[in-house]
């Protein structure tokens, strides 16, 4: 399923951008690398208004990462934006307390179920 998922940079390019920039001021190089081609897999269908998170890569439900995971916290000037990475692959984006996000293709939407922790759509 997440060779099928859109590229998060097709669908939310300066979403995409504003991470790799972000990645590079805390030094994470090698993420930066990686966030170009992170699948948008999910999106999050909590309901909470600020709330905007992706899951970019496939994860059981209610299920933790396990060994190898670590939460990286960005600086963003607005609102939060943590990402868990799972050996050096980044698997979900936290999206808080910030801007709508802009889709590049107008009238894209995701379909289907709920996803993890029923927090994401699947795409």
């Amino acid at each position: 399923m997440t060779q099928d998922a859109p590229l998060v940079r097709d669908v939310f390019p300066d979403l995409t951008a504003e991470l790799v920039r972000l990645l590079e001021e805390e030094g994470e190089r090698d993420l930066a690398i990686c966030a170009h081609d992170l699948r948008l897999v999910a999106e999050c269908d909590c309901g909470d208004d600020f709330c905007q998170s992706l899951r970019t890569h496939d994860h059981p439900p209610g299920r933790p990462y396990g060994p190898g995971h670590r939460m990286v916290c960005l600086l963003p000037e607005r609102g939060l934006l943590n990402l868990d990475v799972v050996d050096r692959r980044i698997v979900y984006i936290e999206i808080i307390d910030r801007p709508a996000l802009r889709r590049a293709v107008a009238g894209a939407s995701p379909a289907g179920p709920g996803g993890a922790e029923g927090h994401v759509r699947e795409v």
